[in-house]
């Protein structure tokens, strides 16, 4: 009782904070809590009787990416089941609203007792599935009382998470109102085991599935092909690199190299890209930056260019194939973006320090296929080798490919323990 008081007092407290962020002017708070208002009425208005709903439930952009390969599958196989795909964060919400296999996309309201309620009433699904990290206590324990299936995927668990604390064994019992645990690898299962709970799987993870579809099915980027060049052909540049989800504090990392080789092309996808973001980033490249957008009006532009900034969502995980060598973000701050999304292309992957929450960080480390840089000098040593040395940029791009090939499956292991 006392943690239940504790849970639904601070999720209060966090809803009238974003509301009132929202107001005075906080674009993502006003985002969320503006479109979480439009859940129920949106779903009382396509909900029909006698329709079977699986809920599945992803925070934000790239826990949709693990979800997606399911959610897909379910599509294929069962087209009878309606899908409504919710979201907590606007990253991922308003990039993909209008996601064709989904039969409704909206917004997850907080987690508190009455949204919970209202929710579960509204949608009635027999199949939930929860993508990584999601645990919202009121949500699964609403599912239970109605009897709903739930699932959580693709998930990964740590001896520093609360509930492995001393003060945190009541958070135990969230987890078994799950139906079935889904985790990446045994030290997850193992920590989970531990404490008695036993609805637990090692299924993998489901990006290394969604990251081999995308390879698998990229087409051509004119844009692309013009600043880069064809892999293979005489005229593409020594080296191509692409930084990933980038942030101003990975820019201060190998911007300064880029500028001191010409010779090298840059392609960046900006985590975020609004017009003071990208005026700066303009600013910090001495040989011409160019905006993807300007190039799709004059293509000209790109011939005398070293930089080519992606100002659009969606492009990221195809263009990574037009890379020599491929920078992910995040590492000098929250900590890194995806790097299976560059990985499965075969190509050397680096990255910031703040990796070790990152399976695939650690061990695309150990196998040589991932590079840590912690400075602007040790970007510069790794980027020189990786620039003037092609045998050794070879191997490292190969042992990256064939991790990410060793790793699929994770998306049919799981549909086969649902018993769809």
């Amino acid at each position: 009782m006392i943690e239940s008081a504790v849970y639904n007092t601070a999720l209060g407290a966090y809803a009238l904070g974003a509301r009132l962020a929202g107001r005075f002017g906080h674009v993502k708070a006003r985002l969320m809590t503006s479109g979480q208002k439009q859940t129920l009425p949106r779903l009382k208005a396509i909900r029909r009787e006698g329709e079977r709903w699986v809920w599945v439930h992803a925070a934000s952009l790239g826990e949709f990416e693990q979800g997606r390969p399911l959610i897909e599958r379910l599509k294929r196989e069962h087209p009878e089941l309606k899908i409504c795909l919710t979201f907590f964060s606007p990253s991922g919400y308003e990039v993909r609203a209008d996601y064709a296999h989904a039969d409704a996309v909206a917004y997850l309201p907080f987690d508190t007792p009455g949204n919970a309620r209202k929710f579960v009433k509204t949608l009635r699904p027999e199949w939930a599935v929860f993508v990584k990290y999601e645990f919202w206590r009121n949500y699964l324990r609403e599912l239970r009382r109605i009897g709903c299936k739930t699932y959580l995927i693709s998930a990964v668990f740590r001896s520093d998470q609360a509930f492995f604390k001393s003060w945190g064994k009541s958070y135990l019992g969230w987890l078994r109102m799950f139906e079935r645990i889904f985790v990446q690898d045994g030290a997850s299962m193992d920590l989970l085991k531990g404490r008695g709970i036993d609805n637990v799987e090692v299924a993998g993870d489901t990006r290394f599935d969604r990251v081999t579809d995308i390879m698998r099915g990229v087409k051509p980027i004119p844009e692309l092909e013009r600043f880069c060049g064809a892999k293979g052909s005489g005229g593409r540049p020594p080296m191509v690199l692409m930084a990933g989800s980038s942030w101003p504090e990975d820019e201060d990392v190998y911007a300064a190299w880029i500028n001191s080789r010409p010779e090298v092309k840059l392609v960046i996808a900006p985590h975020e890209f609004d017009a003071g973001r990208l005026e700066k980033l303009r600013e910090r490249f001495t040989h011409g930056a160019v905006l993807l957008s300007e190039a799709k009006e004059r293509p000209e532009l790109l011939d005398g260019a070293q930089v080519l900034v992606i100002d659009c969502f969606g492009l990221l995980a195809s263009a990574y194939g037009y890379a020599d060598v491929a920078y992910i973000g995040g590492g000098f701050g929250a900590g890194i973006h995806n790097i299976n999304e560059a990985a499965v292309y075969g190509v050397p992957v680096m990255f910031g320090p703040n990796n070790a929450k990152f399976i695939e960080a650690r061990e695309l480390k150990a196998l040589g296929g991932g590079i840590e840089i912690s400075s602007a000098d040790s970007f510069a040593r790794h980027a020189d080798r990786m620039l003037h040395d092609l045998v050794e940029r070879e191997k490292r791009g190969r042992w990256a490919g064939e991790y990410i090939a060793d790793k699929l499956g994770a998306t049919d292991r799981i549909w086969r323990s649902l018993g769809l």
